[in-house]
């Protein structure tokens, strides 16, 4: 430990492991103590550094201004003793400092400490933070988990033929076979769905303090655990979205957004927030990506420019037999499709033994030309 000799700025103190762990958890296996107490301007660095690494890491709940104070003062109290020991002539600079620096600090701290205190308990909002892991915890029975750690988007098909573009720093939990009369899936982070149509099973999607039911539609939702609300986007179709059970206002009224409406979930006070109109919101238009943006009506379209607006819509690479598919064109809308169905349906539509198989963000496209 002879590398804290030449400590000279509190900086150096709190990047100190052994130093924290001295002072947030009591543990001196290095004998701070008795080293901090060798020197008066050690120990004015040290309790410098002590009261930073304190108010940085302590919860405000689990320190009161008593307390603190209390803690302040006993490291100066051994300080004294200990010169008082050595027969030095410190003393008054010591209770000089102490009482400038000491008391100034420390009633910075209780002043910062108690507003927070004050304003968690008496101002904020008081409302149930429901996380991913509560609702994985809750329903977590034959779910599979999918995490996207990559930089970019990734594709998910379920097995009723619905599809999710998660985006990066996201995670979905689902069933590997829907059973029963419900679909149920579970987001921390960002997904944009598009879901098969089953009037007779409703698709739910759990996100933080929301859920949100659809039939068969595409929309977008943005539940990042630490940000302060959820978002909901429509593209196509209807859906309803409501508070979770788990939060106190497990009563909210169900909101119904269209096409094109957005919906705002403000974490803070478990309020709705609806936009009828996302392209006077800012911060929505910011957010929308290329699937939301790009038209899946094609009129005497070239296959080979299906395909790209594909891969642009759903940032995958198809591979397809050039030379055989040059010539062929095609008349559909693909809108309110799913990834898989949008392949079916211009595979079906080309003809001639024409399949397709999907690895991950792969597609490959299988043909021998077009009818």
């Amino acid at each position: 430990m002879q590398k804290r000799n030449k400590y000279t700025e509190i900086e150096d103190f709190l990047s100190d492991e052994s130093f924290q762990s001295w002072i947030l958890f009591k543990i001196d296996k290095d004998g701070w103590e008795e080293w901090t107490l060798e020197s008066q301007q050690r120990a004015k660095l040290v309790e410098g550094a002590r009261l930073l690494l304190l108010a940085m890491k302590v919860p405000e709940s689990a320190i009161s201004p008593s307390d603190l104070h209390n803690a302040l003062q006993s490291t100066w109290i051994k300080i004294e003793e200990k010169e008082i020991q050595n027969n030095t002539t410190q003393n008054s600079k010591i209770k000089y400092f102490k009482k400038y620096f000491l008391t100034g600090v420390a009633a910075a701290l209780i002043i910062g400490l108690s507003s927070v205190w004050l304003y968690k308990n008496q101002f904020e909002p008081q409302s149930k933070v429901v996380t991913y892991k509560q609702l994985i915890d809750e329903n977590s029975e034959g779910l599979v988990e999918q995490t996207n750690n990559s930089d970019k988007p990734q594709i998910i098909t379920l097995s009723d033929g619905s599809s999710v573009l998660l985006q990066p720093n996201s995670k979905l939990s689902y069933p590997k076979i829907f059973t029963g009369n419900e679909r149920k899936v579970y987001l921390s982070g960002e997904g944009f769905f598009e879901i098969s149509k089953n009037p007779k099973k409703p698709f739910f999607v759990y996100a933080n303090e929301i859920v949100t039911k659809v039939v068969g539609t595409s929309f977008r939702v943005k539940a990042y655990s630490d940000q302060p609300d959820v978002e909901v986007l429509v593209r196509t179709g209807k859906v309803r979205v409501k508070s979770n059970d788990l939060v106190s206002k497990s009563d909210q009224e169900e909101v119904v957004l269209l096409p094109n409406q957005a919906l705002r979930f403000l974490r803070s006070d478990l309020s709705f927030n609806k936009i009828t109109n996302i392209t006077q919101d800012q911060v929505l238009t910011k957010s929308v990506g290329n699937i939301e943006q790009l038209s899946f009506e094609f009129t005497d379209i070239p296959v080979s420019q299906i395909f790209e607006t594909i891969e642009q819509a759903y940032l995958v690479e198809i591979d397809y037999p050039k030379n055989k598919l040059k010539d062929c064109h095609l008349t559909t809308s693909l809108s309110d499709q799913p990834l898989t169905e949008k392949l079916k349906i211009v595979c079906n539509s080309i003809g001639n033994n024409t399949s397709f198989e999907m690895n991950g963000n792969q597609i490959i496209i299988i043909s021998d030309g077009c009818n």
